[in-house]
């Protein structure tokens, strides 16, 4: 395939993306900063997102096994976690809003 066939493909799939409310307009500002002098400015700061929530993915894991849960440590990695979504992904946003309401009122099962 030729270099402009994939760059259309990318432009469509992030099309996708916003349409299905994967991504927000912060993803638009991410990409606004990528410029000639570092073409993967992109591909990096989501990497290093992905790296972060993953960490933090597992720390809320071992956090929640616990017989007697901290919410408080639970709410702040939610927290943290919720700070990986500025890059634009909007689903994360959404669910660390809902899973720190759950926080605030203790409810393990939420």
């Amino acid at each position: 395939m030729e270099v402009v066939q994939f760059q259309r493909r990318l432009v469509d799939y992030t099309k996708s993306l916003f349409m299905e409310g994967l991504l927000d307009s912060q993803f638009l500002q991410l990409q606004q900063l990528q410029d000639e002098s570092n073409p993967d400015f992109v591909v990096e700061v989501v990497s290093l997102v992905f790296d972060d929530s993953e960490k933090l993915l597992n720390e809320l894991t071992i956090a929640l096994d616990q017989p007697n849960v901290d919410f408080k440590k639970v709410d702040d990695y939610v927290h943290q976690l919720k700070g990986c979504s500025s890059i634009g992904a909007q689903r994360v946003t959404n669910a660390c809003v809902a899973f720190r309401n759950f926080c605030e009122v203790q409810n393990i099962e939420g």
